[in-house]
């Protein structure tokens, strides 16, 4: 059918699942990767990365730049 390819699209609840589906694949991530994998805006990605912080499924970690990462149990 051609046209213009879309991106994904998620609900807010559904997006912050996927992020956690994609941070279990691997030790860290940068928000831009993540929104790339998902297809997805970044900005989408950093509002649901965001919220997982405030209900601490997700943490943030620096290292010279900024990743986001599963809580080490």
């Amino acid at each position: 059918m051609g046209g213009v390819p879309t991106m994904a699209e998620y609900t807010h609840e559904e997006l912050m699942a996927k992020v956690l589906e994609v941070l279990a694949t691997k030790d860290k991530m940068k928000n831009k990767e993540i929104a790339t994998i998902l297809d997805v805006k970044k900005k989408e990605v950093d509002l649901a990365v965001n919220d997982l912080a405030k209900e601490g499924k997700v943490e943030f970690l620096y290292l010279g730049t900024s990743y986001v990462t599963l809580p080490k149990a």
